[in-house]
């Protein structure tokens, strides 16, 4: 067995597709939702169908007591954690900056940003040396955003994501003494449900012409990306940003 890993907002797109890749690669796997409970049933099912074991857990990861409560079901259903994908993130209605509310910002940092420092947190004090732990992996899900910018868009979605990526540099220097490794993923223009949940259902077909290889990415080819950062084929590779962007 690989490890116990837990990817948060693990339900659908590319986070259901880390979970059954993750699942072939060795892990039991906590699939993390908020909202779509019959999809994180169904990643579920997908797994065990193929020999793996899973779990389900609601969770919004911008909540403490629910972060804390996650981590704790894992420890007692599949055991310590050894990896963390923070996967779970959100991107609202298009919109310019002069337009954005106070709230609309508060959930977005909340979600994308404190969401993957609180999972961290947790994870750290499981798997740091430091803490009496044997060590292990985190994979944070950045964007290509964050070098892009996202204008008339999602600006706010682009600077969380920019966070995501400093986020990174920094953890991972503070925890590589204590054997963990720390790294991102930076997709581009991926054919997931995001864009339609934001208002944008084109989106896809109407960039991919600015991509340099003229196609979108996958799902699951995020994935293979970020389940090659929990594997031990990555094991000097940490503080790296990786990006799945077919060179956009």
């Amino acid at each position: 067995m690989a490890g116990v890993a837990i990817v948060t907002g693990g339900s659908r797109g590319i986070g259901a597709a880390v979970c059954r890749l993750a699942a072939e690669a060795g892990y039991d796997v906590c699939v993390n939702y908020q909202n779509d409970r019959d999809a994180a049933l169904q990643a579920v099912e997908d797994i065990e169908a193929k020999g793996g074991k899973a779990i389900v857990y609601p969770c919004d990861v911008s909540k403490e007591s629910d972060v804390q409560s996650m981590f704790r079901e894992v420890d007692n259903e599949l055991g310590t954690v050894t990896a963390l994908v923070n996967n779970a993130g959100v991107v609202l209605p298009i919109s310019r900056v002069d337009e954005m509310t106070s709230e609309r910002l508060a959930k977005i940092l909340g979600i994308n940003i404190t969401g993957s420092f609180l999972c961290a947190r947790e994870a750290i004090l499981r798997m740091s040396t430091k803490h009496g732990g044997k060590g292990g992996v985190i994979v944070n899900m950045s964007s290509a955003a964050a070098r892009l910018g996202s204008p008339n868009e999602f600006v706010d979605y682009a600077a969380t994501k920019g966070a995501i990526d400093t986020f990174t540099l920094g953890l991972s220097k503070e925890v590589g003494p204590e054997g963990i490794r720390v790294n991102a993923i930076r997709p581009g223009l991926i054919d997931t449900e995001i864009h339609a949940s934001a208002g944008a259902a084109d989106r896809v077909e109407k960039f991919k012409d600015g991509v340099p290889m003229r196609r979108s990415g996958s799902a699951e080819e995020v994935a293979q990306a970020t389940v090659w950062l929990m594997s031990e084929e990555a094991s000097y590779v940490t503080g790296a940003l990786l990006d799945v962007a077919g060179g956009r």
